[in-house]
């Protein structure tokens, strides 16, 4: 796979994690405990992350070992195949601990990114 290619998936995943971050910005537990709207578009954009995160070549992940690649795949695999047990206060959790931590991480990847 090209880098190009690589690229764009990394967009894709920078994107919907700034979504994301955008989204919960003031938000607490609580408020995103009642809003379901916001847990969905949480995990919605949770599973681009990781479906971008499956599709960079296995040589970009290898050269880029601080994006915790196996983490977002497993992510996206667990809210896509047993979305009937998805716990509401892991994603949370990933979305205002973990995501800002990827940001930075694919920012450092991606050229011309702040």
């Amino acid at each position: 796979m090209s880098k190009r290619i690589d690229l764009v998936y990394l967009g894709d995943m920078l994107d919907a994690a700034r979504r994301v971050t955008a989204k919960i910005a003031g938000k607490t537990l609580d408020d995103f405990r009642a809003d379901d709207n916001l847990q969905l578009a949480v995990v919605h954009l949770i599973q681009v992350i990781g479906e971008a995160a499956n599709r960079v070549s296995p040589k970009l992940r290898d050269e880029a070992s601080a994006v915790p690649w196996a983490a977002l795949i497993g992510m996206r695999h667990r809210l896509v195949h047993d979305y009937g047990n998805i716990n509401y206060d892991i994603v949370w959790s990933v979305a205002e601990s973990e995501l800002p931590t990827l940001i930075a991480a694919i920012e450092r990847i991606v050229p011309g990114e702040p």
